[in-house]
């Protein structure tokens, strides 16, 4: 529990104080993120406002997971576990195509970033890396960061073959990389909501650790490897999370651009994918999944139909164009978002007490 708490804390004020300084160089620099006002016939007038925000937060988020987590381990003298290594890894290589998006956006002031199609080859760059390498480098009891098992809750008996496992873990975070950035379209929004879901599983690390079968086999036990590390990291990121948010929440003082939110994505999906909690990840990243969705139904309705089921998507879009406060509308879709937290962590003990 030492190595969780100095994890969060060390994250935390090392970007809330490393925050304003990237603020700081960036507005002496000059260069912002473009922001789009206006979109065909469609104003943005509340956005005028946001114009000359800086962006590329997600830096600082990067930057306190990591010493956050180097912390817990170099203060109580612990060595890092492959797993957290590769779910850092994950979060930086993911933060890196973010980093190039953010690059065109505020220094060639191109508010598209790069083409879509050149992000996703990125992100499946990357996810198929992490995936290979979570299958091949077992511990002494023969246990590897990944699992070809499928799970919910955790491991089902439905084993999917190698091919098939790679091809889940460049969906799942390819999936939740996205769905971090759709969500990042109000101040605080994405920050807020993804320290509930890291919070999430941080409890789930550590009721892992405590009934893990390393300790004894039994019906009930987790075959995770190193659940206490994962933990840590979680706390490592969202404590980075936590003191992002002080700088990021309305008005916002910076945006954490594609730098963070793909970052914050794939540590979600690294979690999900080693955590044997796959599935479970529709519940514990909810508000990522509702606001995707509401973006699939928009551009599905519009093609077959020709009409619109929102005003605008992504969905808090839509409630904004109806006359709710920005602020208004990020509370109660963290609100929102916690009842579907609440639910998967539900879930997943419920799981372990009928067993």
């Amino acid at each position: 529990m030492r190595l969780i708490i100095i994890a969060g804390v060390f994250s935390m004020m090392f970007s809330l104080f490393a925050t304003p300084l990237l603020i700081r160089i960036l507005r002496r620099s000059g260069k912002t993120q473009a922001i789009r006002v206006s979109d065909g016939n469609i104003n943005y007038p509340e956005h005028q406002s946001k114009v000359g925000t800086p962006s590329m937060g997600g830096l600082a988020i990067l930057g306190g997971a990591v010493v956050g987590y180097s912390m817990a381990h170099l203060i109580l003298w612990r060595p890092p576990t492959l797993s957290a290594l590769l779910a850092l890894g994950l979060m930086f290589g993911l933060a890196l195509v973010g980093l190039a998006d953010d690059y065109l956006k505020i220094y060639k002031q191109n508010s598209r970033g790069i083409r879509a199609r050149t992000k996703l080859l990125g992100q499946a760059l990357v996810a198929f890396i992490f995936g290979y390498a979570t299958l091949n480098y077992p511990d002494e009891l023969g246990r590897t960061p990944g699992s070809t098992a499928l799970s919910f809750v955790r491991e089902t008996n439905f084993i999917l073959p190698s091919v098939i496992f790679l091809l889940l873990v460049w969906f799942l975070v390819t999936a939740a990389t996205n769905a971090v950035n759709l969500t990042d379209g109000l101040d605080g929004l994405a920050a807020g909501a993804a320290v509930l879901t890291l919070g999430a599983y941080i409890l789930i690390g550590v009721f892992q650790f405590s009934q893990n079968c390393s300790f004894g086999k039994s019906a009930t036990c987790y075959d995770v490897r190193d659940p206490l590390d994962l933990a840590v990291f979680a706390a490592a990121v969202a404590g980075a999370c936590i003191g992002f948010l002080w700088w990021n929440t309305s008005p916002a003082q910076i945006f954490m651009g594609d730098t963070g939110s793909l970052a914050i994505g794939g540590a979600i999906a690294g979690l999900a994918i080693m955590s044997r909690t796959q599935l479970l990840m529709a519940f514990l990243a909810g508000l990522f999944v509702l606001v995707t969705l509401s973006v699939i139904l928009q551009v599905t309705s519009f093609k077959l139909t020709g009409r619109r089921i929102f005003k605008m998507a992504p969905l808090h879009h839509h409630f904004e164009m109806s006359g709710w406060p920005e602020i208004q509308i990020v509370v109660r879709f963290w609100v929102i978002h916690g009842a579907l937290v609440a639910g998967g962590l539900a879930l997943f003990y419920a799981s372990w007490i009928r067993a």
